[in-house]
């Protein structure tokens, strides 16, 4: 079995597991054996991800009410007037994303879109419509912990000054597609990247979905 099935087969028995713990409070026996599909499933995405099993245990402990559900990664695309896309270098492994990061709880993506991209560069934006939502899975990230659906929004600066040295990245620049640097694999890849580029050049292109 691919190492791709593997990690989705492992997160799916955490998932159940999950959902099991919450409604067997009042039989033990269905707790143990629940618990114990997820400690099994911790060892594997732990095999998987070359992470720690007590990170990747940390990682659901933290969320023990009712059925697990995706995260969600909220990535802001930026362009500007020469078509060029803005992007950040990422200070925990030197390559480059889009701005974004995890929604907060209380912002709706928008607002999160916004907050990303004056926290990791200075500038100011707001927002002009969903242009994707990806499966994580289904695209070619590296393996992690985590279920994560993606949502890439268009965004049209308004304002701000860039600053080049924040709390995550160190660098911003303007990339043209064929010009692109080292991206940062766990938050964007090519495939991504170049859909943005076709909504540029094709702002009537429907929204891609997975």
């Amino acid at each position: 079995m691919q190492n791709n099935t593997l990690l989705t087969v492992a997160k799916r028995l955490q998932s159940i597991a999950q959902a099991g713990i919450f409604y067997s409070d009042d039989k033990p026996f269905d707790r143990e054996r629940y618990e114990e599909i997820s400690e099994l499933s911790v060892q594997i995405l732990s095999q998987l991800t070359d992470e720690p099993i007590e990170k990747i245990g940390n990682l659901f402990t933290q969320e023990r009410d009712g059925y697990q559900t995706p995260k969600v990664d909220i990535r802001a695309v930026v362009f500007n007037e020469s078509g060029e896309i803005l992007m950040v270098k990422e200070k925990v492994d030197g390559c480059w994303s889009l701005p974004g990061g995890w929604a907060d709880v209380g912002y709706t993506p928008a607002e999160v879109a916004v907050k990303e991209v004056r926290e990791e560069t200075g500038l100011d934006v707001k927002t002009i419509r969903v242009l994707g939502i990806f499966d994580k899975r289904n695209h070619p990230h590296p393996p992690e912990g985590w279920y994560v659906y993606k949502i890439f929004i268009l965004c049209e600066k308004i304002g701000g000054e860039i600053s080049k040295d924040t709390t995550e990245t160190s660098d911003i620049q303007y990339f043209d597609l064929k010009n692109l640097p080292p991206l940062s694999e766990p938050r964007n890849v090519y495939n991504q990247i170049k859909m943005m580029f076709e909504y540029r050049d094709n702002p009537a292109k429907e929204v891609y979905f997975d």
